[in-house]
């Protein structure tokens, strides 16, 4: 289906709804700002309209169907949500998750063992120090356990490799010392 803008992400929920996120304002010939889901067979969901104020860049899909975005935003489904955002499987806003990032998220992976590493612009997360990525427990808390990397600039991409291992690609030049 056409968009008037680029697309960034795309992800693919367990019933086969495809979830896509970029920079446009139209989508299959619907009004859908920076984010939007297709049915299957290629249709526009015409139920699922979470509503950003700005670029979603990165969507990952949480086992339990749970949709976390991250982007420019600072308001999805008319809630301040800085940058990053939890969606119910419906598109509603997951009121309970809100990590409060300082700046832009560009990349979300999710563990096996439920927890969520973020990358981007953002120097805190959760009220704390965090240089351009951080790891967050499946609610959206801060995972203390994960030492600051110290990335010296923005984290752009992640993955993470079967054995745990998480790789990561952007603008640094130094990480982890």
């Amino acid at each position: 289906p056409y968009a008037n803008g680029s697309i960034y992400s795309i992800a693919i929920q367990s019933d086969g709804k495809i979830v896509v996120g970029g920079y446009f304002t139209q989508i299959g010939g619907q009004i859908r700002n920076y984010i939007a889901r297709f049915n299957p067979d290629g249709s526009l969901d015409t139920t699922f309209d979470p509503d950003a104020n700005n670029p979603v860049i990165s969507i990952a899909i949480q086992s339990d169907g749970k949709i976390l975005v991250g982007g420019y935003f600072t308001s999805i489904s008319g809630q301040p949500r800085n940058y990053i955002a939890r969606l119910n499987p419906d598109g509603s806003l997951d009121t309970n998750f809100d990590p409060n990032a300082s700046n832009s998220v560009y990349s979300i992976a999710i563990q096996p063992n439920g927890k969520i590493v973020v990358g981007g612009a953002f120097t805190t997360i959760c009220g704390q120090t965090r240089n351009y990525i951080a790891r967050l427990n499946a609610d959206g808390t801060l995972d203390t356990t994960f030492v600051n990397p110290k990335a010296n600039s923005a984290v752009l991409s992640i993955a993470v490799q079967p054995d745990g291992k998480i790789l990561v690609g952007g603008q640094f030049t130094t990480i982890g010392g």
